[in-house]
């Protein structure tokens, strides 16, 4: 029986863990004023009849603090890589030389940096929401293990150490949302 409880306590932090490392991915997304090659991640262009990740056909590389170059491995795979950037709806418009495709980011005004704000706290609230899903699921799971002859001081002290999770994680995502705020608000 305290096997199964062990398992249930140790696939909750593993969720949990994936809940913060997926709001750190969706974070990185969203710009901050500052060139990052992470932002064309979730992007994918037709490579041959196959949807195909950026990176993997062409390579990104930042300039400066504003811009980003996309270097395509084969020149003909610069329309598709375009035509990809533009439909990612990132707020970029592209430019097109012929032999890269460069991205200028233009500086925030201070309406833009609020919506960002706005949508970091989303994406946190999203987060925080998947933690205390998790936490339902391993409460409930360990209620079925006391019904099924776990003692009730060693559930209780189970559901103890799950909220004590909770907690943390949930703490986490603060930090990583006040961080994110502070480097958006900057100018």
């Amino acid at each position: 029986m305290s096997e199964e409880l062990e398992l249930v306590k140790l696939d909750t932090e593993s969720l949990m863990k994936k809940a913060i490392t997926h709001l750190e991915t969706e974070l990185i997304k969203i710009r901050a004023g500052k060139a990052n090659p992470n932002m064309l991640d979730g992007i994918v262009a037709d490579y041959y009849g196959s949807p195909t990740p950026l990176a993997q056909i062409a390579n990104i590389s930042v300039l400066d603090a504003r811009t980003i170059s996309v270097q395509p491995w084969e020149k003909k795979m610069l329309q598709p890589i375009e035509r990809a950037i533009i439909a990612s709806n990132i707020g970029i418009n592209p430019q097109n030389d012929g032999n890269y495709i460069r991205l200028f980011l233009p500086p925030l005004t201070e309406e833009r940096r609020r919506e960002l704000v706005k949508r970091c706290n989303g994406e946190g609230e999203t987060g925080k929401v998947s933690i205390r899903n998790i936490r339902r699921d391993a409460i409930e799971q360990i209620k079925k293990l006391q019904k099924d002859g776990l003692s009730e001081d060693a559930a209780k002290d189970a559901e103890a150490d799950i909220q004590e999770k909770t907690n943390r994680y949930i703490t986490l995502i603060e930090k990583h949302l006040e961080a994110k705020e502070k480097e958006i608000m900057v100018v």
